[in-house]
């Protein structure tokens, strides 16, 4: 794996920036994608001195809503890493708060979260699959959440969005069987990260990004389709998918 091209979206969050030290170590080129210009900057003069391509790069920019388009964006972003990119990990999301999910929750602000998290995750992912199917190889990665194996009262809207994007995910997973375009949808648990900011953190459900970018570079590394990190959520979600609705529903959950 070692020189390949990767483009991170979303690359100043916790796990990306530890994903993207994983990448520095094996040389890659990096471009780092996101909103903050200075820290995005300082994270790639990080990654150089850590052993990253010298070509390493960052680029400014609403992920949720490039002025360009979509189309236009990701052709500038691949001209910038040599004219053509290995590995996309669509990395970038929002939480969001309680409210967003009481009876009575601006319109405006699910529609917001909806779009974060799922629509412009999936629009990505999209264009990057049209460049990887032209080139006959390359890995899509997206960061969901196990927030979306099953509707809950306390993040329902989050939980949709990342649901839907694990699905689109899916599918093109599905559409590209048998090539060599991998896709990979990553499920996190509870990740100590600046987004669970306001959440009590601590016990053995909670992991380190670290722990998580390992987990996504070696999924990465071997075409996984569908990874859960922690492993042990897989287990779990499987019990909350299968528990019958008169029980769920009555999990403050």
């Amino acid at each position: 794996m070692s020189g390949e091209t990767v483009l991170i979206l979303g690359a100043t969050s916790a796990i990306a920036e530890r994903f993207a030290r994983l990448r520095a170590a094996d040389g890659d080129r990096l471009l780092l994608v996101g909103r903050d210009a200075g820290r995005l900057d300082a994270i790639a003069t990080d990654l150089k001195a850590r052993g990253a391509d010298p070509a390493t790069a960052t680029l400014a920019l609403d992920l949720a809503a490039p002025a360009e388009g979509f189309a236009a964006a990701f052709a500038a972003m691949t001209a910038a890493l040599g004219g053509h990119v290995d590995v996309v990990l669509v990395a970038y999301g929002q939480l969001g708060d309680a409210a967003v999910t009481t009876a009575d929750a601006d319109p405006a602000a699910v529609v917001d979260l909806l779009t974060v998290n799922m629509t412009s995750a999936c629009a990505w992912a999209s264009v990057a699959a049209a460049h990887m199917e032209r080139r006959g190889r390359g890995t899509i990665a997206a960061i969901g959440s196990v927030a979306g194996d099953r509707g809950r009262r306390s993040n329902y809207v989050y939980g949709a969005a990342k649901g839907g994007l694990a699905l689109f995910m899916e599918g093109l997973a599905h559409r590209f069987a048998g090539t060599a375009v991998r896709v990979v949808t990553v499920k996190p648990g509870f990740v100590d990260t600046p987004m669970t900011a306001g959440m009590a953190k601590g016990g053995p459900l909670w992991a380190t990004p670290d722990a998580v970018a390992a987990d996504i570079d070696r999924a990465i590394a071997k075409g996984r389709p569908v990874l859960y990190t922690p492993w042990f959520w897989r287990i779990i979600m499987t019990i909350i998918r299968a528990l019958p609705r008169p029980i769920f529903n009555r999990m403050k959950i």
